[in-house]
């Protein structure tokens, strides 16, 4: 992922700027207090005991054999340690793939449909490139951010010198004095969306901003999902 982010102010002066994921509380812990949990993979099951190795037989005796034993369990191989694991693919009839598979990109609907199928395209990063992610303008008010956009990512911006220390802490104080994030893109009028790495998940970007005396801080939410109404059913 990119660690520096080219970006324009309100002003259009642009500068690269240091870019940092933000840290998120640690999960709650497993397990009784001061003694450390781990995790360990056990064999369940054996190709010989799956139902389909195990169908093959007349219906009365599958059942019977179900009923007056354990077929489906194997005995000496059932709950064994698995230390390692290797990814292994399947087509549609559960054979293995020897070769490597196509990959088919979908394009879905709001009311999660398909609408089109075609081949991947390869895309590269656009944050740190000549052309700088834009300051449109556009104001979106904290209270209808919350409930239009579902936010999955956050980064801090931080500055690398002492000018772009002013440079970030203005943005901040701005964007604090209007309670409101500020729609950042790409291209020449700010409308594309953001990509952080080659092939990586197109975001909408959303910089919010707070100082504290000398202090600031800058956070760029990334989303790419807008929260719509669902459509009213016709009458």
């Amino acid at each position: 992922m990119a660690s520096y982010l080219h970006v324009t102010n309100a002003a259009g002066r642009d500068a690269t700027i240091g870019i940092a994921a933000v840290p998120t509380p640690p999960a709650p812990a497993f397990g009784l207090p001061q003694t450390a949990l781990t995790f360990r993979r056990y064999l369940a099951a054996a190709e010989s005991g799956t139902h389909t190795a195990l169908a093959g037989r007349p219906a009365a005796d599958y059942a019977q054999a179900l009923v007056t034993g354990d077929p489906d369990i194997d005995l000496e191989r059932v709950g064994q340690f698995i230390e390692h694991t290797v990814p292994v693919y399947l087509d549609a009839t559960g054979q293995v793939l020897q070769v490597d598979p196509t990959f088919v990109e979908l394009v879905l609907g709001p009311d999660g449909a398909e609408k089109e199928r075609r081949e991947p395209v390869d895309t590269t990063g656009n944050v740190n490139i000549h052309a700088p992610v834009r300051w449109t303008g556009r104001k979106v008010p904290l209270a209808d951010a919350v409930r239009r956009f579902s936010f999955q990512r956050r980064l801090q911006l931080q500055h690398v010198d002492g000018l772009t220390y002013d440079y970030l802490h203005a943005m901040a104080r701005d964007l604090e004095q209007a309670q409101s994030l500020m729609l950042l893109g790409t291209g020449e009028k700010g409308t594309g969306p953001l990509i952080f790495q080659s092939n990586g998940r197109a975001y909408r970007g959303f910089l919010s901003g707070a100082t504290d005396g000398p202090r600031y801080r800058l956070l760029l939410h990334l989303s790419d999902m807008e929260l719509k109404r669902p459509a009213e059913p016709r009458a």
